[in-house]
C-alpha cells in the first residue's frame, strides 16, 4: 500500500523539536535565537509568504524582526542594511524575502549575508561547503533539507545501494538535492530537460524527485515500482471543472497515477512545501548555537 507523506505532520514535528532546541538554548546559554526577515516592496504573495516565517518564528520562541522597506529602496540603502544586521550579535539568522525588485542584483545582497547568518542556505560559501561534503559546519538550502527528511524517514540516514535520480539542475533546488543524497552515499544521477530518454533514467531510482518545473511531467511508467517519490513542482494549472478561470495547484509528478506504483509519495499541495519554513527555522536554531559556541541540534 502506498504511503501518501502528510508534509503539514513532518514540518510540525520539525517545528517541535526547533522549539525544544530554542528554549534549551536559552537555557543553557542565555541565548535567544533571533532572525531578521527583510522585505523589499509591495508583493502580496512575498508579503504573506514573510508573514507567515515571521509568525513562526515567534511561536519557535525566536526574537523575529521584519524589515519592512519600500520598492524605491536602493541597492546601497538595503546593502546597508545587511551589514548592520550582520554585525548584530543578537540576529543568528538573516533572511531576505526574493524576489527583489527588479533594480536590485539580487544575488549581491545574497552573498553579502554573512555565511553563519544565511539561514536560507544560498550563500556560496554555504553551497560549496554542501558540495564538498561538509554538513557540520554550513547551512543547507531550506527546501532539500526538507526533501531530504522525507527521504531519510522512508530509507534511514544511509542510502548505500539506492539509485537515486533528480530531474531538474537549478541551484537553488536541484544541485543541492543532489549533494544531500551524494552525501547518504545514494548513487545519483542528476536529470534535466536535456537528457536523453528522460523515463528510462526515472525508472532506474529508487528514490525519484522531480523538481523541473513543469505540470505533471512525470507518469506513472516513469517510475519504478515500488520508488520513493519527491515532488518538488508547484504549478497552476487551469482547472474548469471547478469554475470559469480557476486554477489549482498540482506538482510535476502526476500523482493519481504514480500513487499506484510508488511505494512512497508526496503530495502537491500539502508536500515538501510546509517543510521549507520548518527548515528555515531549523536552520536558525543551528545558526544560533553555532554561534553560542554549542554543538547545534540534529535536524
Amino acid at each position: 500500500m502506498t504511503r501518501i507523506v502528510d508534509g503539514r505532520q513532518v514540518a510540525a514535528s520539525v517545528i517541535e523539536a526547533v522549539k525544544s532546541a530554542a528554549a534549551s538554548l536559552e537555557r543553557l546559554a542565555g541565548v535567544k535565537a533571533g532572525l531578521a526577515v527583510i522585505i523589499v516592496g509591495d508583493d502580496p504573495a512575498s508579503h504573506a509568504y514573510v508573514g507567515a516565517k515571521s509568525r513562526m518564528a515567534r511561536e519557535c520562541g525566536f526574537a523575529s524582526v521584519q524589515h519592512t522597506l519600500p520598492a524605491d529602496t536602493t541597492q546601497e540603502q538595503l546593502a546597508a542594511l545587511v551589514t548592520t544586521l550582520n554585525e548584530d550579535s543578537a540576529v543568528h539568522g538573516i533572511l531576505v524575502q526574493l524576489p527583489l525588485p527588479k533594480h536590485f542584483d539580487s544575488d549581491a545582497i545574497i552573498q553579502s549575508i554573512r555565511p553563519e547568518k544565511d539561514v536560507d542556505g544560498l550563500h556560496v560559501v554555504n553551497a560549496g561547503k554542501l558540495a564538498t561534503g561538509d554538513l557540520q559546519t554550513g547551512l543547507v538550502s531550506c527546501t532539500p533539507a526538507g526533501a531530504m527528511v522525507f527521504v531519510r524517514e522512508a530509507h534511514g540516514r544511509d542510502l548505500s545501494g539506492l539509485n537515486a535520480v533528480v530531474v531538474g539542475r537549478s541551484n537553488l533546488f536541484g544541485k543541492p538535492m543532489a549533494q544531500l543524497l551524494l552525501s547518504a552515499h545514494a548513487t545519483v544521477t542528476v536529470a534535466h530537460s536535456r537528457s536523453r530518454d528522460l523515463p528510462a533514467i526515472c525508472r532506474n531510482a529508487d528514490i525519484l524527485v522531480a523538481a523541473v518545473g513543469r505540470p505533471e511531467i512525470v507518469k506513472a511508467d516513469w517510475v519504478k515500482p515500488g520508488a520513493t517519490v519527491i515532488d518538488v513542482g508547484i504549478n497552476r494549472i487551469a482547472a474548469p471543472e471547478r469554475g470559469e478561470g480557476r486554477t489549482r495547484l498540482v506538482g510535476d509528478v502526476a500523482f493519481e497515477e504514480c500513487s499506484r506504483v510508488a511505494a512512497v509519495i508526496t503530495p502537491v499541495p500539502g508536500g515538501v512545501g510546509p517543510m521549507t519554513i520548518a527548515m528555515l527555522m531549523a536552520n536558525t536554531a543551528i545558526a544560533a548555537h553555532r554561534q553560542a559556541g554549542l554543538r547545534s541540534p540534529p535536524f
